[in-house]
């Protein structure tokens, strides 16, 4: 707390207000005030009467889960049904202050943390708020699997998804329900390439959206790509694409797809659960061996 709030609090007579900040994953910056007129810090401007509140913060000490949620209507110039159907405020970062508003130089952080699951109702919406203890509140852990627990291109993985081998940046030419995609030839992925990995969007209504790939097969002179599920905004001819290769986490792919078997994170020789039921028997080769050579 600034000492200008705190001196401001001690009068008894107060002229606060709140703020909330909402940085979407796409870089996009929104801010909300309750305050009856428009406010400025940190390079924002919050504005009123958008709808958007917030429940009381519960803040506690030591390392418990801090939660809040925020409550507001869907609006053209503030939040969108389509922007939440789309996903874009998935995860969004969320700061809210208490604000003196004729000084917002006096102000103090009151909650920091993302939007969490966002249900619709009515024409309103309501959004979890999670404190930054959330991650307390998961499973850890490092789980013994034969596959690779690492997520392709991340920090274990160390595969480069910007190499040309493993991604490819092209144009949007034939579209079905923004589902199913129909491309001409393009060289250098084998059939079935792209399965497991994504669709992402790069220009238009839908950039920054992306999506599983469920098939990809060359088909006579072209390659048809289906999606888990839809592009969650409309996708037309001419968008640009970045189609990044899929992993199903084995050993081999690891090996012979990425040439990266040394950063696998998975045990490929760990016993299985028949292993549990193996007893040696008369009519095999008991050679005390290794069971997995």
């Amino acid at each position: 707390m600034t000492a200008a709030l705190q001196a401001h609090l001690a009068t008894g007579a107060t002229h606060v207000c709140h703020c909330w900040a909402v940085t979407r994953r796409d870089g996009v910056v929104l801010g909300f005030t309750d305050h009856d007129r428009p406010l400025a810090f940190d390079g924002i401007t919050f504005q009123p009467e958008t709808g958007l509140s917030a429940r009381a913060l519960a803040s506690t000490t030591g390392l418990s889960v801090n939660n809040s949620e925020a409550i507001g209507a869907l609006s053209a110039t503030a939040i969108t049904e389509a922007d939440i159907n789309a996903g874009r405020y998935d995860g969004a970062a969320v700061t809210t202050w208490l604000v003196q508003w004729d000084d917002p130089a006096a102000r103090q952080v009151r909650f920091v943390g993302t939007i969490g699951e966002i249900t619709r109702a009515s024409g309103g919406f309501q959004a979890d708020l999670r404190g930054l203890t959330e991650p307390l509140n998961q499973p850890q852990g490092r789980a013994y699997l034969t596959t690779c627990s690492a997520v392709l291109g991340d920090a274990r993985c160390r595969v480069d998804l910007s190499d040309p081998a493993f991604a490819v940046t092209l144009a949007a030419e034939e579209i079905t329900d923004a589902q199913q995609f129909a491309f001409g030839a393009f060289q250098g992925f084998n059939d079935r390439w792209f399965e497991g990995g994504f669709l992402e969007v790069l220009t238009g209504p839908a950039a920054g959206l992306r999506e599983v790939i469920k098939h990809d097969r060359i088909v006579g002179g072209g390659r048809n790509m289906t999606l888990w599920q839809p592009i969650p905004a409309a996708v037309a001819t001419g968008d640009q694409l970045r189609l990044v290769a899929g992993c199903d986490r084995r050993a081999a792919t690891c090996a012979e797809k990425f040439a990266n078997l040394v950063n696998f994170q998975g045990f490929p020789h760990i016993p299985g659960e028949d292993w549990l039921m193996a007893v040696p028997r008369s009519g095999g080769q008991n050679t005390g061996e290794s069971r997995s050579a």
